[in-house]
């Protein structure tokens, strides 16, 4: 029993032994494995650390980049470009920006962004020729800023009669627009993708907003559609914001973004520049703004000279527009109470009455005259050293804006700022806007011609009813006061249209003006 018990006993003792073995083994290699875990666990670790700590700097040093980039890196070549930049407003974007530099141009130190509580988003499409949407994306800056919403690069006027496919990046420097306004609002080149999801789906609200509207009306019911739907598309900007009655810093930001933010192309500027150039040359020039193109004339019914097929020409084009609302037009009563645009004769006899030197070289600021050499012929005889661009520049320099009418415009615009004397013959949105810039810069001087007056004065000239110097006299006496000196606008309640224009004389902008009322009161 003894020998059979121990027998059992180094059997139990050798199993034993087997599982400990047994045990052993798996044990060293859970233990193994463990060490292993703890190795590639330690390693994660510092992996993820150092990328955390690398993360950190970046941001840090992206930080610093904005506020002392300019200056610690001047002189750095960009690892950016225009081409590359995608939406406005991204951080990748703004800190390319910021740290683009040129040899020949000063580093420009940009705004902080604002910081705000984004309500939404806003898409606008602006209508009309180049000035109109000019005005028109001042007032939607001012409104998007005034609700904190987001606005999306405007869409230009591509159907109007000018039939012109330019985008905002083909006129307008882009860049710049967005950059320097990014201390008052946010504005992205296109929406986010998650916002583009929901424009192509439909998912936005599309509406024009009451003309001539208070910043109040955007407030209490524009806002809620955005906050409502995310995304608010206004199909229509002319004339949309009141000129009048409007919180300072709205005006303000209307001015900040004509005069500032709102810069041409540098294929533009340059262009304009060497028009200007040639011109400065030459000597003194004024620039007239001469009305008198096939649209206008259609559209506002003047057929003052015109032969009885050129005005059914007008007339035909008139109704082929629906968008032009008014049909059937008495031209010779608009012409009576100056609604219509100055021929090209009743313009050659005023500026010879006002005395303007008949050597001094005339930029024809405009398109293809109607009626052409025929209707010119009387200006060229009054003052030969008649330009246009078209004339001074070679076909080469205008090749890439031939065929886009506003950015021909353009050039005409940057050339009419710098003009000694602005003369439009017809205030319309061209002459409006740059009249406005002209105060800005200083009250350059602007003949505001008196239409009403003046076709009654040529009638009575042209009858024998007025002598030459009675004429000259006269037209002298009514412009003594209409030469864009300082004045504060005309408020006519309840008819906007006929009260001064906002952009034309933007007199919350204009310090000048309150030190020359100081002064004539001493």
């Amino acid at each position: 029993m003894c020998r059979i018990e121990s027998n059992k006993t180094r059997k139990r003792w050798a199993m034993g032994l087997k599982s400990a073995a047994f045990g052993g083994d798996r044990l060293e290699k859970l233990r193994n494995s463990g060490m292993v875990s703890r190795s590639r666990m330690k390693l994660w670790m510092i992996r993820a650390t150092t990328s955390v700590l690398l993360w950190t700097c970046l941001v840090q040093l992206t930080a610093l980049g904005e506020s002392w980039g300019p200056r610690v890196l001047k002189g750095w070549p960009s690892c950016f470009s225009q081409e590359s930049a995608t939406a406005g407003g991204g951080g990748a974007v703004d800190a390319a920006l910021d740290v683009k530099s040129s040899p020949e141009l000063p580093t420009r130190v940009l705004p902080p962004k604002r910081v705000y509580k984004n309500n939404g988003y806003l898409m606008v499409s602006c209508n009309g020729g180049l000035n109109q949407m000019r005005a028109a994306i001042c007032d939607m800056v001012a409104i998007a800023r005034h609700l904190n919403v987001t606005l999306i690069v405007p869409e230009l006027d591509k159907t109007s009669f000018w039939n012109d496919p330019s985008e905002f990046h083909d006129i307008f420097d882009v860049d710049h627009f967005i950059t320097s306004l990014r201390d008052e609002v946010r504005i992205l080149k296109e929406p986010p993708p998650r916002v583009k999801r929901r424009v192509e789906l439909g998912m936005i609200y599309t509406m024009p907003p009451i003309s001539w509207s208070d910043i109040s009306y955007y407030q209490n019911q524009i806002l809620p559609l955005i906050q409502k739907y995310k995304v608010v598309h206004l199909n229509r900007t002319d004339a949309r914001l009141a000129n009048n009655a409007q919180p300072m810093e709205v005006q303000k930001l209307r001015c900040r973004v004509n005069f500032s933010a709102l810069r041409f192309t540098p294929q533009i500027e340059e262009l304009g520049r060497k028009v200007i150039k040639i011109l400065r040359q030459n000597g003194p020039f004024i620039v007239l703004h001469l009305r008198y193109e096939m649209d206008m004339l259609a559209f506002s019914g003047c057929t003052q000279g015109c032969n009885k097929e050129e005005t059914e020409e007008l007339t035909r084009m008139r109704y082929a527009y629906p968008w032009w609302k008014e049909k059937i037009i008495n031209s010779d009563l608009k012409r009576k109470y100056g609604l219509c645009p100055l021929t090209p004769e009743e313009t050659a006899l005023t500026l010879r009455a006002l005395d303007i030197d008949n050597n001094i070289q005339v930029y024809i600021a405009a398109g293809e005259i109607y009626g052409r050499e025929r209707r010119m012929a009387s200006l060229r005889a009054a003052y030969p050293n008649m330009v246009r661009k078209e004339t001074l520049l070679e076909p080469s320099d205008l090749r890439f804006f031939q065929n886009y009418s506003s950015q021909m415009a353009a050039l005409d615009y940057l050339v009419s700022l710098e003009s000694d004397i602005f003369v439009p013959t017809y205030d319309g949105n061209m002459a409006k806007v740059v009249e406005g810039h002209r105060r800005y810069l200083g009250y350059k001087k602007t003949i505001l011609l008196d239409r009403r007056l003046l076709v009654n004065l040529v009638d009575q000239y042209n009858t024998g009813s007025l002598t030459w110097d009675e004429f000259s006299t006269a037209v002298k006496d009514a412009h003594a006061e209409r030469m864009g000196n300082p004045t504060k606008r005309s408020v006519i309640l309840d008819r906007p249209k006929e009260e001064d224009y906002f952009y034309s004389n933007p007199w919350e902008c204009l310090q000048t003006l309150d030190e020359d009322e100081s002064l004539s009161s001493i």
